[in-house]
């Protein structure tokens, strides 16, 4: 199959690449070729995109999709001047949704995550990433995992799973932080590496979760298993999580608005992706902006996802995060695009897609606009004309 009649769209760290007038030619699943439609070399089936732009398959590298419940009521007490860590404190936060998921049956998982899925899925997202971390016993930790992957059958879209059993701390473990991780998050990671459902780890590394040295033991294990890692860091202070990651070998680190110079020197020596999740700091009506003129300068690439949770972002739209990764943090609309296609792919690890060139998975997203500016500068508008997924038209 040929496309042509279209306008290619790609960004990276090098910024923004546009090819009027183009063609893509597809072999199978995978991008046989793409450029300038002058310069096709080959015949075969055609299908004229009527002039339209095309980006890689959006893809959303930090999402924690499955969960039982809301936090709606959480949502008030914010507005009424509670605090992150007061609500967490006080019995709130992460562990009401572990009291929820724990009691939800698997269909109910699966139904509400495909629910959220379906809204990613309709903006052009192709690649999702899901997280567990509402389970926090090794029982619901492997649902959530299944019902993950579960997703990825019921619908046309890839989902890459993450082992996220370090997120807090259950009450049945408060006295004992050292068993939790042993008997949950250690044991835990066997169990769901033994039944192949987990493709990375990741952790909460803050005061109100899990310290520096508790990640870097949990992390060296995932080593031993042959687990690329990643972390949830400098959030709410500055604990160095990000620079110990980093010397892991960490492929993202992820919020960061507290990070300092040592960390985006680490992440920049190591490669780390910086993730930045416009939709927790928009939420929680945080005033720390994360460093990215910093990050930038070091040459830290830049991803963005949805952090679609239900206590802190419960976000369901790739598009409204790239106008806030612009609006907010100043990003600009290459960098957002960068951020939700090359970055993104880097930040899961994932060198096959990302970007339209030859050998790449055919994830394409065909849009009803001139620029992809349009993409970061709309608020609640959707230009999505279809989604290509391993080559096939929505």
């Amino acid at each position: 199959m040929i496309l042509t009649d279209l306008t290619l769209a790609e960004a990276d760290r090098s910024g923004l690449r546009l090819t009027a007038d183009a063609a893509i030619v597809l072999d199978g699943d995978r991008i046989a070729w793409a450029g300038p439609r002058a310069e096709l070399a080959q015949d075969g089936e055609t299908r004229s995109l009527g002039g339209r732009l095309v980006t890689p398959g959006l893809i959303d590298c930090h999402t924690h999709l499955v969960f039982g419940g809301d936090r709606a009521q959480e949502f008030d007490m914010r507005l009424n001047g509670a605090g992150y860590e007061e609500i967490a404190r006080a019995g709130g936060g992460i562990l009401s949704t572990v009291r929820a998921t724990r009691g939800a049956s698997d269909d109910e998982l699966l139904a509400a995550a495909l629910t959220r899925a379906d809204h990613l899925i309709r903006e052009g997202v192709t690649t999702l990433e899901i997280k567990s971390g509402y389970g926090l016993d090794v029982g619901t930790e492997l649902r959530m995992l299944r019902a993950a992957r579960a997703v990825g059958r019921e619908r046309q879209v890839r989902v890459v799973t993450t082992w996220l059993a370090a997120h807090a701390l259950p009450p049945e473990y408060k006295d004992d932080r050292a068993a939790y991780l042993d008997e949950v998050v250690i044991a835990g990671m066997d169990a769901a590496h033994a039944e192949g459902l987990i493709d990375a780890v990741d952790g909460f590394c803050e005061g109100i979760a899990f310290s520096v040295d508790e990640m870097a033991r949990v992390f060296d294990h995932a080593a031993g298993l042959g687990l690329p890692v990643k972390l949830h860091a400098e959030q709410l202070s500055d604990l160095g999580g990000t620079a110990m990651a980093a010397r892991h070998g960490a492929i993202s680190a992820d919020h960061l608005e507290w990070l300092g110079q040592d960390g985006i020197d680490a992440m920049a020596a190591a490669g780390t992706v910086a993730v930045m999740l416009p939709g927790a700091f928009y939420t929680l009506r945080e005033t720390k902006l994360p460093p990215i003129a910093d990050l930038r300068a070091a040459g830290v690439p830049m991803a963005l996802a949805t952090d679609c949770n239900p206590g802190t972002s419960p976000l369901t739209s790739l598009l409204l995060t790239m106008n806030m990764g612009a609006t907010l943090f100043r990003m600009t609309p290459a960098e957002c695009l960068a951020g939700v296609t090359a970055h993104a792919a880097t930040a899961l690890g994932l060198a096959d897609r990302g970007r339209i060139a030859p050998g790449m998975l055919a994830d394409l997203a065909v849009w009803d606009c001139a620029h992809p500016a349009e993409l970061s500068y709309r608020i609640g508008f959707n230009p999505l004309h279809a989604r290509i997924l391993g080559g096939d038209l929505d």
